[in-house]
């Protein structure tokens, strides 16, 4: 199944692969202590952090486990964040996660939800599951916001890499309700 959104837009962004070029760009990311505060993660420097995280997304497109998409602004041609399907494991269910992240100057500018509406009707326009998924932290306000503006409900709360978080969920019988 093909789960990544290249060549796919909404009214303000295109999606497109994830280039070696945006590293950049993406480090800055990293750099700010605000994106990792919901976070627990292994402590590593700004630059391994970022690097693992392109391996990851190298990883999962070459083996079909989805990957982010870079977020291109259209009006500006810049990079302002990541968002995708994620083939995920979650409490030992393999499941289709709805992710997203942006550098902080874009945050609170509506464009996770746009992102993330755009991959909820990717994925159940293209039969790739009947239901999918949002792994948010507990502490993760703004996230959580995005997850019920994009018709998601709290499911369960569990334990995922070491973080407590909230499931949100989406079944694909549920839309237009």
């Amino acid at each position: 199944m093909n789960y990544l959104l290249h060549g796919q837009q909404t009214e303000r962004l295109n999606f497109r692969s994830v280039l070696e070029s945006d590293y950049d760009v993406w480090l800055r990311f990293f750099q700010d202590p605000n994106t990792s505060l919901h976070w627990v993660e292994e402590k590593e420097s700004a630059e391994d952090a970022c690097r693992n995280w392109y391996l990851k997304q190298a990883w999962r497109y070459k083996n079909n486990m989805g990957g982010m998409n870079a977020l291109i602004e259209k009006s500006c041609g810049q990079l302002i964040g990541h968002a995708g399907l994620l083939v995920q494991t979650v409490d030992e269910i393999t499941e289709l996660e709805i992710g997203y992240s942006l550098l902080p100057e874009f945050w609170g500018k509506g464009y996770a939800i746009e992102a993330a509406e755009k991959c909820k009707n990717f994925a159940f326009e293209n039969n790739l599951a009947e239901s999918l998924i949002s792994i948010i932290s507990l502490t993760n306000l703004p996230s959580q916001k995005v997850a019920l503006k994009n018709g998601m409900v709290i499911q369960k709360q569990t334990l995922y890499k070491g973080n407590q978080v909230y499931i949100f969920r989406i079944n694909k019988g549920n839309l237009g309700r």
